[in-house]
């Protein structure tokens, strides 16, 4: 298996784009799929660079209906008309992020509900033996706190986002499997414990980001729930691979915890499995 990150959030050599978005390129066996497409179309001349040819992608997940994750599905839907597009059907509802100082739309392009090739889940869902997703996260423990700002409207009101259209893909090959979530807002402990539930044990490798960016510094509680966070994934035999959302602030209050047993995932960086 062959796991490539087209785009994320730092600054890296070599000419290649970077913002506020992720996507993975992944190459099994039976597929070539992608993982999220950033926010622009700026993966595609990362991809170029990087020589992935997207025309030969079959499968698109779409990890949850914010535009950081989605916002290169036009642009790419234009190269590519035929590959498969799988979301859950709650990821076209009205997102925000919304505190004291700014409301601001952060949902999906509605045009992208429209696509032929889109495919509207209703929870967990096996595209093959090799690929499956799985949703409905109703834990809340060591929950990220970067979440408080983040509402769904209804009417003319705001409730706090569930994250009930978060979803999480599996790839299973040679004996291995590998987790690869986008955000994780439904908490990463929280993730892997559905999925222990659903597939048995841990994975041998996960790659998410973990939400903890945030625009001020951490309070000492904040700290507190994420070195806890830390220890409760120290407790397992895989290796976790992160960037986007994490923060470098919290990047290294997990490292302190976890070690070598935490990476970080990069724009450019590839992976073999």
């Amino acid at each position: 298996m062959k796991l490539i990150n087209l785009i994320e959030n730092k600054p890296v050599e070599g000419g290649l784009r970077y913002e506020h978005g992720l996507s993975f390129y992944v190459e099994t066996q039976k597929h070539r799929l992608l993982i999220d497409t950033g926010a622009s179309d700026a993966f595609l001349y990362n991809a170029d660079m990087l020589g992935v040819d997207l025309s030969r992608v079959d499968t698109v997940i779409l990890s949850h209906g914010h535009y950081d994750h989605t916002g290169g599905v036009l642009a790419f839907a234009q190269r590519n008309p035929h590959a498969n597009i799988y979301l859950q059907k709650t990821a076209g509802a009205e997102y925000y992020h919304k505190d004291a100082q700014s409301e601001r739309y952060i949902g999906i392009d509605k045009r992208i509900l429209a696509l032929p090739q889109v495919h509207l889940m209703d929870g967990n869902y096996v595209i093959d033996d090799g690929i499956s997703v799985f949703t409905h996260v109703t834990g809340r423990k060591l929950w990220p706190a970067g979440n408080h700002a983040l509402k769904q409207k209804t009417g003319e009101q705001f409730i706090d986002d569930s994250f009930c259209h978060e979803q999480y893909v599996v790839l299973s090959e040679a004996g291995k499997k590998i987790l690869i979530s986008g955000c994780a807002h439904n908490g990463i402990v929280n993730i892997l414990d559905t999925y222990r539930s659903l597939y048995g044990g841990a994975p041998d490798v996960v790659f998410s980001g973990f939400h903890m960016k945030k625009s001020s510094d951490y309070t000492e509680a904040e700290k507190q729930n994420i070195r806890a966070t830390g220890a409760e994934l120290a407790k397992l035999p895989t290796i976790f691979y992160t960037g986007h959302c994490t923060s470098e602030a919290g990047y290294q209050l997990l490292y302190e915890i976890m070690g070598e047993q935490l990476r970080e995932s990069h724009t450019g960086d590839q992976f073999q499995f």
